[in-house]
């Protein structure tokens, strides 16, 4: 009850085709409801698992007030789902016992981890990118006891992400529909910069902390590498917390995070993986580790910066396994900086949803480079590296601070990889906010800071750039104006850099944002799963068909209910060719496009692109641009802030990207600089297309490129893809138009039920069929029909497109 008034949980059970089954129970995020589980919890019913999505209370349909994961309330309110859920008949039980998982991520996260600790029946845990302890989260400190630095940009996104909401006609507050102690103690953090002691209570209570060691339930805990809010530190004190009491741990440091990416489908498919180890029994011990390296090696196709997993034997936790070879010592000279009053200028490193992508693109602003201000850092750096590095974990290095006025300091600290073309990038937009208290004025103080976690390999020849910053935008600052001399605590400092080693496990590619296009990528981060093969499948590299962009020979995918999406599918696309691919739907036409840009893996058969084999992360997909499932940019910037956005985050110079020539193309003229929110749906198809086109992809794929354009969009996309193939260039494209297709494509596929039913030049296919009359000697019919006074010549036999079609599938396609 809230109170003394009953709660109502909006809840939905998704059933699989077979029961009794084991069940999950499924937690969304902060601010959301069980819909952004819809996709997670399909995938999960699909593979045998009875599910049970909600939304919390406080949110959505769902009444009563937001209480944080509060164990009186939320975790409460969990338990009793798991007793409904233990009550169902087709929930599968053992001993008498019914068996139960739950997962969720972010507040979802916490609260799995929170009702593990506290419920007995809960068999396995999985919980994303979520807190260890809500307070050292939201008030981070690097060093020392004194309360953090208030994470005051994140802090507030998330109280008013949730502040208003009448489903329950609650009275409309500035609390909204948070508990009133909760709203309180916000408003004076926010009015002060610091936790009072009723706040601390609160968060503490509210936090996974403070109960790890009653977790019994194998756990699997996997958190993404673009976080600022809850970055790796929150996943690595969980795990240590856990297993500490002999409960078995899964550490996944994945792609994405609140800052954005594409993991939320690999953490979908890690989920499924882990829940069928720990209910079939196979779970026991130690767990090995796996992590998303960035930047990992370089593709002998085309030479870029690819992404590879590694899988590691155990968690090695921030410190990974230092060795001689990864200390890296930086030089510089004593530095004096300064702090403005209330901070303002401020550094701009990260900002809620897109710190990440921010901390590779500070160019997406008109407002010009604003990571560091002149005069407000201090940099010290490295001598160019003899060998690559990969920084895995929390690097550590000894700082000397000696403040003029003051008997505090705020620092944010950071460590960039700097290329030997200048390129200067902070991975994942990351900084270690320090504050420092009890210091005397002109007394220099000594501490050892640990800088943030990332997973990135810097390659032989690049430097490492340590900052120490007075301001940024997403943390409070003092009100005063400070100065502070910062050094390295000796003249040539060494930085210790946690590395691992392990197996790779597949290469992967930051080029994916080029390969799936930002709507697929938006789509990711809603829950679409990654399918990753179940068995090993032979790859060949076939020199042979180097000059061939696409060779697909007897392609199948098989769902694990046995639907055959894709049956036995051959054909190959030569060399500036534009292709056609048709069908109604149902036909397989996406799910093909899906596996010839690497987002899912067949079942069967082999695609070669340019004679490399095809996988999800394959590097020859660097050498592909594609536009699947419909366009999806960030409203409040520009269509070229987009882009660049865009391009900065798969790390390739912004010269590779020739803008100018996928703009021209494109056909958007001086709307580029507009306001993508402003833009009609032709403006912003059009815009996908010049995404997918940056780079200039020898092979350009665009599912429905057309959809939901006029005839004048038409024609103008048209245009767009026919100005890309005279380039010399490759284009694939599904459509339904037929007629378009006609007059756009030089050859068509046609599928008709997941099987290839023709393929051929438009010529060809449309002069075929139809009623013909077959001679033996056409030169002497010739000649009695000129003798009968009939003229004749010969023409071949072409229809409608779209006759042949018809003829083709049947008839019966919708």
């Amino acid at each position: 009850p809230e109170s003394g008034r009953p709660v109502r949980i909006d809840t939905t059970l998704y059933l699989p085709a077979k029961t009794p089954a084991p069940a999950v129970l499924l937690a969304h995020g902060f601010g959301g409801s069980k819909t952004d589980l819809d996709h997670e919890a399909r995938t999960l019913a699909h593979g045998g698992y009875v599910v049970l999505a909600y939304t919390a209370r406080g949110f959505g349909a769902s009444g009563g007030l937001i209480h944080l994961d509060s164990p009186s309330y939320e975790v409460r309110d969990a338990s009793l789902l798991v007793s409904y859920l233990a009550a169902l008949p087709q929930v599968e039980r053992r001993a008498g016992r019914p068996r139960v998982a739950v997962a969720g991520a972010s507040y979802g996260g916490a609260l799995a981890l929170l009702l593990a600790a506290t419920d007995p029946r809960i068999e396995a845990v999985g919980a994303d990118i979520t807190w260890n302890d809500l307070a050292s989260a939201l008030f981070p400190n690097a060093a020392g006891s004194a309360p953090g630095v208030f994470k005051k940009l994140w802090a507030g996104y998330l109280f008013g992400s949730a502040s208003r909401s009448p489903s329950d006609r609650l009275p409309v507050s500035q609390c909204g529909r948070f508990a009133p102690d909760l709203c309180a103690a916000y408003q004076r953090a926010a009015q002060t910069g610091r936790p009072d002691a009723r706040m601390l209570a609160l968060l503490r209570a509210s936090s996974p902390a403070t109960s790890l060691g009653r977790i019994t339930a194998p756990t699997l805990l996997s958190q993404g590498e673009q976080d600022s809010l809850f970055p790796l530190t929150e996943a690595d004190a969980n795990a240590r917390g856990i297993s500490a009491h002999g409960t078995p741990v899964r550490v996944v440091w994945r792609a994405g995070g609140h800052d954005g990416g594409d993991g939320s489908g690999a953490a979908t498919s890690a989920l499924s993986t882990w829940l069928g180890d720990v209910f079939a029994g196979r779970v026991h011990g130690r767990q090995q580790f796996s992590v998303a390296e960035q930047g990992a090696a370089l593709s002998a196709t085309s030479g870029l910066a690819v992404g590879q997993t590694l899988q590691v034997d155990s968690y090695p936790g921030l410190a990974g396994a230092p060795r001689p070879e990864s200390t890296v010592v930086v030089h510089g000279a004593a530095q004096v900086v300064s702090a403005p009053a209330g901070g303002n200028p401020s550094a701009v490193t990260t900002l809620p949803g897109i710190g990440g992508a921010l901390g590779q693109a500070a160019q997406f602003t008109q407002l010009g480079d604003l990571k560091a201000i002149p005069g407000q850092e201090a940099g010290f750096v490295s001598d160019r590296l003899s060998g690559r590095l990969l920084i895995a974990g929390a690097p550590t290095v000894t700082l000397t601070v000696t403040t003029r006025t003051s008997t505090d300091a705020t620092l944010f600290i950071g460590l960039h990889d700097v290329a030997p073309d200048g390129t200067d990038v902070l991975p994942s937009g990351l900084v270690a906010p320090l504050r420092l208290t009890g210091l005397r004025p002109g007394v220099p103080h000594t501490v050892t800071v640990r800088l943030p976690a990332v997973a990135r390999n810097v390659p032989a020849g690049h430097r490492l750039r340590l900052s120490v910053a007075t301001t940024d935008l997403a943390y409070q600052l003092p009100t005063d104006p400070r100065e502070y001399t910062l050094a390295l605590a000796r003249s040539a400092a060494p930085i210790t850099i946690p590395t691992a080693s392990g197996r790779v496990l597949h290469p992967g590619n930051p080029v994916a944002w080029l390969v799936a296009g930002l709507a697929t990528i938006l789509l990711l981060g809603a829950g679409v799963p990654l399918i990753i093969a179940r068995r090993r499948r032979t790859l060949r590299v076939l020199p042979e068909l180097a000059g061939v962009p696409i060779s697909i020979s007897g392609l199948v995918k098989e769902y694990a209910d046995g639907y055959r999406a894709v049956d036995d599918v051959t054909f190959r696309v030569e060399g500036g060719q534009v292709v056609g691919l048709l069908g109604p739907n149902g036909a397989g036409k996406t799910t093909t496009l899906r596996v010839l840009v690497g987002l899912i893996t067949p079942t069967a058969g082999e695609i070669h692109v340019f004679g490399d084999p095809v996988r999800p992360g394959a590097p020859v997909l660097a050498r592909i641009g594609a536009f699947i499932e419909g366009p999806g940019f960030l409203p409040h910037l520009s269509g070229r802030e987009n882009l660049q956005l865009f391009w900065s985050a798969t790390g390739r110079p912004d010269v590779a990207a020739h803008f100018d020539t996928a703009l021209e193309i494109a056909g958007l003229g001086a709307s580029v600089d507009r306001r993508v929110k402003t833009y009609s749906h032709g403006m912003k198809q059009r815009l996908g297309i010049a995404q997918a086109m940056l780079g200039l992809p020898e092979l350009l794929v665009l599912d429905e490129p057309t959809n939901g354009l006029d005839p004048p969009q038409i024609a103008e996309m048209r245009e767009v893809l026919q100005r890309y193939a005279a380039t010399g260039r490759t284009v694939v494209v599904s459509s339904h138009l037929l007629a378009e297709v006609e007059q756009t494509c030089t050859h068509v596929v046609v599928m008709h039920r997941g099987r290839l039913v023709a393929a051929g030049s438009v010529t060809d296919i449309a002069g075929s069929g139809g009623v013909q009359l077959v001679v033996d000697d056409p030169e002497h019919a010739a000649r009695i029909l000129v003798a009968a006074g009939i003229s004749a010549r010969p023409v071949p036999a072409r229809r409608a497109l779209e006759d042949v079609f018809l003829d083709l599938i049947g008839g019966d396609g919708q």
